[in-house]
């Protein structure tokens, strides 16, 4: 990566940034073109956006209100209505009151991988809806929109206009000699990395780091970077709050080199993020890179001192918590899960999107480093005993190691055979307090709310692993089982709305707010939580073992906000899976 020679560099102004970061990917000339074609991009916007120019602290704009559920457009569905008539009438009717964000998954018309391989980035799938769907949405909630921008569609107008050899479309992809050695490319798939497409102009081989339906894009040509702002800023007027950057560490490539975090990457992030503040400061960008913990933290970006916050992501997803989650309550020990968030700490100005299970499998490369190959082995033999499958990876000498967990997370907690459903909502439950407890914002799947199970007909249908875990839901159906005080769905869905209730109603629940990890009992996860200015403390005790667990609660007399009763100090004993929530009441 060429690194620009300008040592009088504002990194403070919006417009020096976009300057800086254009001449440390492109050549000059083309970061002329590129600056040009930006400015007139973000003049026009400015002038049609006026009120999208204001700016507030990160700390402002988030707070312990705010939790994101992470949701499929049609994930509710009535017959003869577009989904997203369904997923409003559900979310004003039942979580209003306890959750402002929702992550829609890609809305967008797509041709495989569940909406990810995008046909055309700036219309709305019509079975779901249009455009006004999503503004009354965003009326009501803070909106997360996916940019899917690794790869698009081989359906999409860009791909086709390849094919047929029109212009701007002959440079839009990645074409490489089979020929090539590839071997150093760091692989999230077990499948071919280029991919023979039939054009006029013969077969051509092109770049597909996730499927044959998914065609990476070519960054190295300006005119791809200029059509990905102008997606980027049509998210933006159409009420997107939150972005989300999806298997952004893929993003350029580079023969001979492993083709993942690469430093035009991060800079690419860099200049999206400069081109934000100077049209829409508030919107936030968030990283999804499903890789160890150094790696993903990368995207917060570089420290700007006189910024006071990084320059890169303002949001981090969180991988590595899910992988250890799961191992405390398989192994009954907090002990590696408390050490890693004793070292948890994002820099000034971002903070992590926390999340233990989401619409993908429950990555496990994230752990690596943390937990032992017997650790790992047990994660996939728990997985494959309660009707799971296992994704894995390529590795460059040819072989293949464990990806990811394709099962339901209540299914992975919970032996679908062996109910018991008090303890199963219970040991669940006590996941969750995990994930709500911690410094960040939540991210919470649909499914997370009602426990669902595998669906194995969906992965019948698909023959992909990963619809065990993506079952959309008739409407009424859902709703009927929400009503029945004696379905587990019902009981999981009352704890989460009254876990949810609780945070969003203190101030120690705050995404700024400290942390600290206390180690006070191996089967206990305790994590004390305090409010930006200090007025507020709460202490967060889970138990990950179906055994009762004493414990002795620092000095003072302390009140449980999820279990309200008699005041409690001394000697306390939590039950197996028991949750409590202490705050001090002296």
């Amino acid at each position: 990566m060429k690194r620009p020679n300008d040592q009088t560099t504002d990194m403070t102004s919006p417009r020096d940034r976009i300057r800086h970061w254009l001449r440390a990917i492109y050549t000059e000339s083309q970061a002329r073109w590129l600056e040009e074609a930006i400015a007139g991009r973000i003049a026009a916007f400015r002038a049609h956006h006026p009120e999208k120019i204001v700016s507030h602290p990160l700390d402002d704009i988030l707070t312990e209100r705010d939790a994101i559920l992470i949701t499929y457009g049609d994930q509710f569905q009535t017959p003869g209505q577009p989904h997203l008539h369904s997923l409003a009438r559900f979310l004003d009717a039942h979580l209003r009151d306890v959750l402002d964000g929702v992550h829609i998954l890609p809305f967008f018309p797509y041709s495989s991988d569940d909406g990810f391989s995008v046909i055309d980035y700036k219309r709305v799938a019509p079975a779901l809806g249009d455009w006004e769907d999503i503004a009354r949405l965003e009326r009501r909630y803070r909106l997360m929109f996916d940019a899917v921008i690794n790869h698009i569609s081989r359906e999409s107008a860009w791909f086709q206009g390849f094919v047929r050899g029109e212009e701007p479309y002959r440079d839009y992809f990645i074409v490489v000699d089979p020929n090539v050695d590839l071997s150093q490319v760091v692989r999230p798939r077990a499948l071919p990395l280029l991919t023979p497409v039939e054009t006029v102009e013969g077969v051509k081989y092109v770049w597909t780091t996730f499927s044959a339906d998914q065609i990476d894009l070519n960054y190295a040509n300006p005119r791809v970077a200029l059509e990905i702002i102008d997606v980027l800023l049509f998210y933006i007027e159409k009420g997107a709050q939150i972005i989300r950057l999806d298997a952004i560490a893929y993003l350029w490539k580079a023969i001979g080199t492993p083709c993942i975090h690469l430093p035009q990457t991060h800079a690419m992030v860099k200049l999206w993020r400069a081109i934000f503040d100077a049209t829409a400061p508030d919107v936030l960008i968030i990283t999804e890179t499903n890789v160890p913990h150094a790696e993903n933290v990368s995207y917060f970006g570089d420290y700007l001192p006189e910024m006071g916050r990084t320059d890169e992501a303002q949001l981090v997803y969180n991988f590595t918590l899910a992988p250890l989650t799961l191992h405390a309550f398989q192994s009954a020990n907090a002990t590696k899960l408390s050490q890693w968030a004793a070292g948890l700490e994002a820099p000034p100005g971002a903070t992590f999107f926390n999340f233990i299970a989401s619409h993908d499998g429950i990555g496990v490369r994230p752990a690596e480093g943390i937990l032992t190959d017997a650790d790992m082995q047990a994660l996939v033999d728990r997985t494959l005993a309660h009707g799971g499958q296992v994704g894995y990876k390529a590795n460059p000498d040819g072989s293949k190691s464990v990806y990811e967990l394709n099962i339901t997370l209540y299914d992975f907690l919970n032996h679908p055979d062996h109910s018991d459903q008090a303890m199963d909502v219970a040991r669940f439950l006590a996941s969750q307090s995990i994930l709500l407890a911690l410094a960040g914002v939540p991210g919470i799947y649909v499914h997370s709310l009602f426990g669902s199970r595998n669906c194995h007909a969906c992965f019948e249908q698909t023959g992909r692993a990963r619809s065990l875990n993506r079952e959309k839901f008739d409407l009424a159906a859902i709703e009927a089982l929400l009503a029945d005080e004696s379905s587990h769905q019902r009981q999981v869905f009352e704890g989460y709305r009254r876990m949810l209730a609780v945070r969003r109603a203190h101030a120690a629940f705050h995404p700024f707010g400290p942390q600290t990890v206390l180690h006070l009992n191996p089967a206990i996860f305790a994590v004390r939580r305090a409010s930006p200015m200090d007025d507020e403390r709460i202490l967060c005790l889970t138990n990950v073992s179906a055994q009762p667990q004493s414990l002795t609660l620092p000095p003072g007399r302390w009140r449980d906000l999820l279990n309200p009763g008699d005041a409690l100090s001394g000697e306390f004993t939590l039950p197996g899976y028991g949750v409590a929530w202490l705050t001090s009441t002296t």
